[in-house]
């Protein structure tokens, strides 16, 4: 499927079996809880945010609500991830940051989210609050301190910077490796 595939395209084309056998190994029911997520990513010890992070990922990617990812959930949020259109990234990162689930996103929502990927990635380069002041900044044009779904999507769209932050933040490369691979333990 195209001849400039990236090696992410050649997984989910060439080794599906593969993605197929890993999940089926990690989870032999052919069902992931949360708790075997959360055990997968190595959450011990994370901070409550971290916890909440993964919690509403699993969640989004729960798509039919009965509290487990089966393997049709994980293709398709793995195919999201991996090569999706930018408004349905751009949607999801929503439903992610729309933690209460009011259609609307709030400072504090998304503050919490930043909090949560740093702790989940180690990578503490620009404050949470740092992130989310600018955002709001350009993006909020009506100053109402929260951002609905058409909100972001314009405003993500009309400012690269922005988008190229939000990719960078949202990209759970890591954690489909992780997934894929297994982590690496600690001895």
């Amino acid at each position: 499927m195209g001849a400039h595939g990236s090696s992410l395209d050649e997984v989910l084309a060439e080794d599906m079996h593969h993605w197929y056998n890993k999940f089926m190994r990690e989870s032999p029911s052919g069902l992931i809880t949360l708790f075997e997520l959360k055990t997968m990513l190595q959450m011990q010890g994370m901070s409550e945010e971290a916890s909440g992070y993964v919690d509403q990922v699993f969640y989004t990617f729960d798509m039919d609500g009965d509290g487990y990812i089966d393997f049709v959930e994980y293709i398709a949020a793995v195919s999201l991830l991996l090569k999706g259109e930018i408004n349905q990234k751009l949607k999801w990162y929503f439903k992610l940051f729309d933690q209460d689930g009011n259609g609307k996103i709030d400072r504090d929502e998304m503050e919490t989210i930043f909090k949560a990927i740093q702790d989940i990635t180690r990578s503490y380069d620009i404050p949470p609050d740092d992130i989310v002041t600018l955002i709001y900044e350009r993006i909020d044009v009506n100053n109402e301190g929260e951002l609905t779904l058409e909100e972001f999507i314009t405003g993500a769209k009309e400012h690269p910077d922005i988008m190229e932050m939000l990719t960078k933040m949202m990209d759970l490369t890591h954690v489909l490796e992780i997934i894929v691979n297994g982590q690496k333990k600690k001895e």
